[in-house]
């Protein structure tokens, strides 16, 4: 039944100097000999000191897992052999974007040249969620519907406390760096797959976007494959977060899809509704309360991500994702990427131990 519901997964890694833990522009170095190993699953990013990795299509969650796991060990043995470290967090603790060169392409120029500072200082690292669907119209409905977990599953990734060396009292404080860019944030609903296509025509008509891709919700319908997006996360510490909340994405997408097959909806909510959520997500990750709209008050974030857990539990055994889903119960004690990263800064009062921290988890796990 869930066989379309495939998964590719999208990381954003930090190059750093093994020295002073500053982020550093690597010329593309690394991006260059990954290319001879694992082709066309590494590329450049905006800043130099940014490395994307992208896994293939994977048919179920423990085949993504392995492909993560050895995108992982590559990049990073790639950057040690030439002088680098690596490390996932959604911000890095100190560097100041100020000092960051950017690649040197004709598409980042032109985006420096109408975004400015908002582009500049757009020095973030984010996970990318690619869920297969049967076919657009059916990306549609699904995308309509999840919008309101985007909160609840954003929550359990946050892990960008830091910014330019300061702690900045959110928990993903990467979500308010990329509030700055146009077309972001929640996406609308939309009533069909053609009244999206006509907002994205009626944008490059008005010369507002030259493609689609330039549209960077935290969820949208792709523009050139099969697949429901999911934008809103950072970057984990660690491969198993990674990985669960690529499950979790996956289980609300069958899930929909499954109440759809039996003639049932999921309630649409206001995007102005869910970006409240979102923005408590941000501030507080799993330690503070969400607004459950059903019954129209504030609900302990973690009590909402256990019955998110209960929602999907009938269909995690056919996508065999059990296993890895019930790490999220063991995230929900031990804490976010985000709350690891203070606990560290609060025993040591140094953001280079962050970093360490940061840099020591990236493996773990694979």
């Amino acid at each position: 039944m869930f066989k379309a519901f495939t998964l590719g997964i999208e990381e954003e890694y930090m190059v750093m100097d093994p020295v002073t833990r500053e982020l550093r522009s690597h010329e593309q170095k690394i991006v260059e000999q990954a290319h001879k190993v694992i082709n066309d699953q590494v590329k450049a990013e905006f800043h130099q000191a940014v490395v994307e990795v992208g896994t293939q299509i994977c048919a179920d969650i423990h085949e993504a897992r392995k492909d993560v796991a050895y995108l992982r060990r590559t990049i990073a043995q790639i950057a040690g052999d030439l002088g680098f470290s690596i490390g996932a967090s959604g911000t890095h603790p100190f560097s100041k974007w100020e000092k960051q060169l950017i690649t040197d392409h004709p598409r980042y120029f032109e985006i420096v040249n109408e975004m400015q500072d908002a582009a500049r200082s757009n020095l973030i690292f984010g996970l990318h969620v690619h869920v297969g669907m049967e076919n657009r119209e059916m990306a549609i409905h699904i995308a309509n519907s999840v919008r309101y977990f985007l909160p609840h599953i954003f929550a359990l990734s946050t892990n960008s406390p830091f910014w330019e060396g300061r702690n900045t009292g959110f928990k993903s404080f990467r979500t308010k760096v990329f509030d700055k860019f146009p077309r972001t944030g929640i996406p609308d609903y939309f009533a069909s797959i053609e009244e999206y296509d006509n907002y994205i025509k009626l944008l490059v008509k008005t010369n507002c976007i030259d493609n689609a891709k330039k549209v960077w919700w935290d969820l949208r319908v792709h523009p050139f494959f099969n697949t429901v997006e999911f934008r809103v996360c950072d970057v984990p510490l660690t491969l198993d977060d990674t990985i669960m909340i690529a499950g979790l994405f996956q289980a609300v997408c069958a899930k929909i899809y499954k109440l759809r097959m039996q003639n049932l909806n999921f309630i649409i909510y206001n995007r102005a509704l869910i970006n409240e959520n979102k923005w408590r997500a941000s501030r507080y990750g799993i330690d503070g309360y969400l607004i459950d709209f059903g019954k129209e008050m504030e609900v302990n974030t973690r009590a909402l991500i256990s019955e998110l857990l209960d929602f999907i539990d009938d269909v995690v055994d056919d996508l065999g994702s059990r296993d890895i889903i019930a790490a999220t119960t063991r995230l929900l004690e031990n804490g976010t990427g985000a709350d690891k990263q203070l606990q560290v800064y609060a025993d040591t009062n140094d953001l280079v131990a962050v970093t360490d921290f940061i840099q020591e988890q990236f493996l773990l796990g694979c």
